[in-house]
């Protein structure tokens, strides 16, 4: 028996509209959506998020964005953004940016 938060639950939801719907491995960058960017989730598996640029303006993301620079800087090994924090937790923040 799995414990269900809401909130997670909701920012899935959200951000279930965004996702691409073709394949990680089978993805290209003609499948993001104008006005949205792909980006690359997770610590040791990498799940792929298209998200909207808009979200390029919170502070919560660029502080995100700040500590992907730190961990991984520029060279990124999967070709695209790629943010070093878990699933979970990129969600929460999803869902805090959609509700603001």
């Amino acid at each position: 028996m799995g414990i269900r938060l809401p909130g997670i639950v909701n920012a899935k939801k959200i951000l279930r509209r965004s996702l691409s719907n073709v394949s990680q491995s089978a993805s290209t960058a003609t499948d993001v959506l104008k006005g949205h960017f792909a980006v690359y989730i997770g610590e040791t598996y990498k799940k792929r998020f298209v998200v909207p640029i808009s979200y390029l303006n919170h502070p919560s993301f660029q502080d995100l964005l700040s500590c992907a620079e730190e961990e991984y800087g520029f060279d990124h090994p999967m070709g695209g953004l790629t943010i070093p924090c878990n699933e979970d937790a990129f969600l929460d923040l999803t869902l805090h940016l959609n509700s603001s």
